[in-house]
């Protein structure tokens, strides 16, 4: 059983991104359906686990869920300008050293000599796999230019999914206690979006909701990884997790046909091997 809930993770969160770009529809509808199938998965937890929690973690939950969407929705729009194979993996490795350093910073990690070292060097491995990932052939000028603009852009995006990802950890309450309030933050975030970016007929779009297959997608693998950290540890968890990129990548070029010279992902593969490398060493240090 503890090996199912160690893999099912890293599957989930692996078969996210071919499914949402499978589905369909501009970023709005996919952050949308994603939100609403989140809502929906969370209510149904709730109503059977009847997990407790205190005000304070609730409402830092909820905030935790709406700075979720910011990174979200800079994924989703990656899958759109440069494809889920080249997203994934830039995505996941600034989300890593994003969080490695939150947790040195605010929370006083690596406090040892063996520890800064062994970070250093996990994020030095990160930075090299997400440049790896990113190398694309000289012929592809235009693509260099939308890709250039698209990690500036994740950048900048993926600094919601650092603070979804570091709130957590100063609160009382963690786990399926806070998984209803991050799903109802998100929701909060989506409709701030919606509003502000003057996209809110999505609502009346089919594709829309279609998409909560994507947010059902999600929750069974934030579940399943809730339960693998109990069963399994934070750290094994944690860094097997992170082969769903492995699995979002090759499912973007498998799903979505999106073609790579053989140099290109020659490349890829080594940066995920990187990618891979440098979580594990950022993790267990």
């Amino acid at each position: 059983m503890s090996i199912l809930l160690l893999l099912l993770p890293a599957l989930g969160w692996g078969l996210l991104p071919p499914i949402v770009a499978k589905i369909g529809g501009k970023p709005a509808n996919q952050i949308f359906g994603t939100a609403a199938g989140l809502l929906l998965a969370s209510l149904i937890v709730f109503a059977v686990v009847r997990p407790t929690t205190d005000m304070k973690s609730f409402l830092l939950a909820g905030l935790a869920g709406a700075f979720w969407i910011a990174g979200q929705v800079g994924q989703y729009i990656g899958y759109k300008k440069i494809g889920v194979s080249t997203t994934m993996p830039i995505s996941t490795g600034m989300q890593l050293i994003g969080t490695s350093l939150i947790g040195v910073f605010i929370f006083g990690e690596w406090s040892t000599g063996i520890e800064k070292a062994a970070g250093i060097t996990g994020i030095i491995l990160l930075i090299i796999g997400i440049w790896l990932t990113s190398i694309k052939d000289k012929s592809k000028t235009e693509n260099k230019k939308v890709l250039t603009s698209t990690i500036i852009m994740l950048i900048f995006t993926t600094i919601g999914y650092c603070i979804y990802e570091s709130i957590p950890k100063g609160l009382q309450s963690s786990g399926i206690a806070i998984f209803l309030p991050e799903s109802i933050g998100m929701c909060v975030g989506v409709l701030i979006y919606l509003l502000f970016s003057g996209q809110m007929s999505v609502f009346k779009e089919k594709t829309s909701w279609l998409n909560s297959i994507g947010g059902i997608v999600f929750s069974f693998a934030a579940v399943s990884y809730i339960y693998s950290v109990r069963y399994n540890g934070v750290n094994t968890a944690f860094i097997v997790s992170q082969l769903s990129v492995v699995i979002s990548t090759l499912g973007g070029m498998l799903v979505m046909h999106e073609s790579k010279s053989k140099r290109e992902l020659t490349f890829t593969l080594i940066g995920l091997v990187l990618i891979i490398g440098g979580a594990f060493i950022t993790s267990v240090f």
